[in-house]
């Protein structure tokens, strides 16, 4: 039998039709929508909440705002939020998996796209017509591995030592100014506004394959990611902040990365305060221990956020990020913040 036969009639272009549109936060106002969820309860409130202290975070001048990103929002139509968070002042650093950055934002930047499926559909099948799932969205692995072709051709071009995930971000930024398909994507518009990106698992995503690829073909000459280094560049922007706040997309590693410069710089000797602010949005639990890197109100005791200001929002993120980030737009707290230009610091 046929491998055409064995595939039924679904082939790599029947999956691949419907691409996914990223929402556009400034196209609708969502403040009477939060506004009213004050008056309710459950997530609803926790959603107000969290829009009122995002809010807060954007109105006080000396707050630098680190934002935290971690699971596939990104490809299920989140990308330009966050692109529009960069782009109109709402942040000042971020920390993120490196599939958000690499797998998601620099693949679509290519001039690739994420597809909606569904999560019923029979992965052999998938998987044969070199389809790679998340959840209901499909990515075209050939794709995916042209952006790690990329990466590395990327990295053979740069002087061969140490670098950051941020420096090396840094370099992607300067290639898409010259060969985006895609424009505004996050990593180009943070490079544009010197937001600078970390990621801490930089190599756990289609950036580690290629910088495989790379080092393979140059044994003895390539460049390397110092993590180390970049936890202290990320703790030097805590220190060089008045103050602090967190909007965390999901836990993980970003997220205690983040809230862990306040502890580094402890040890460096500096005084600095805990997170003043913070957001996290989850769908984790904290029955195991664990909330995906401890809730808001236990990370205090570690001397990591203050419990002043502080909402944990228990939902998908898709769901409710949309109404949040729209109603700081809307309201526009933004417009009266100085860039910190946090990038400007290394060089």
């Amino acid at each position: 039998m046929s491998e055409k036969k064995n595939l039924g009639h679904n082939s790599k272009k029947d999956f691949l039709k419907s691409p996914v549109e990223h929402i556009d936060i400034t196209s609708f106002d969502s403040r009477k929508i939060v506004s009213s969820m004050k008056k309710m309860s459950f997530v609803s409130r926790e959603v107000a909440n969290a829009s009122e202290i995002y809010n807060e975070m954007l109105k006080d001048k000396d707050c630098t705002i680190f934002l935290t990103l971690a699971g596939s929002t990104s490809a299920a139509g989140c990308m330009h939020i966050y692109r529009d968070m960069v782009k109109y002042n709402m942040v000042d650093a971020i920390v993120a998996t490196g599939a958000s950055i690499i797998d998601m934002d620099f693949f679509e930047a290519l001039g690739f796209k994420h597809y909606q499926g569904s999560q019923y559909q029979n992965d052999n099948e998938l998987r044969n017509n070199y389809i790679d799932r998340i959840y209901d969205t499909y990515i075209d692995e050939e794709e995916l591995q042209m952006c790690d072709k990329i990466i590395s051709e990327i990295a053979d071009k740069l002087q061969p030592k140490a670098y950051t995930s941020r420096e090396f971000i840094k370099e992607i930024g300067k290639y898409l100014k010259s060969n985006v398909k895609k424009k505004g994507s996050l990593i180009e518009t943070a490079y544009d506004n010197n937001v600078p990106i970390f990621c801490p698992a930089f190599t756990d995503s289609s950036a580690g394959f290629g910088l495989v690829m790379h080092q393979e073909r140059n044994p003895n000459s390539h460049i390397t990611i110092d993590s180390i280094k970049e936890f202290r560049e990320l703790t030097e922007i805590k220190i060089k902040s008045k103050g602090s706040g967190l909007f965390m997309i999901g836990g993980g590693v970003p997220k205690n990365f983040i809230q862990d410069t306040v502890i580094c710089a402890e040890l460096l000797g500096k005084n600095v305060d805990m997170h003043k602010y913070a957001v996290q949005i989850t769908v984790a639990d904290s029955r195991d221990g664990a909330c995906s890197s401890s809730t808001l109100k236990e990370a205090s005791s570690w001397g990591k956020v203050d419990t002043t200001k502080e909402q944990m929002v228990f939902a998908e993120a898709t769901t409710v990020l949309p109404l949040i980030a729209s109603d700081a737009y809307h309201t526009g707290e933004w417009k009266n913040r100085d860039r910190k230009n946090f990038s400007k610091i290394f060089g």
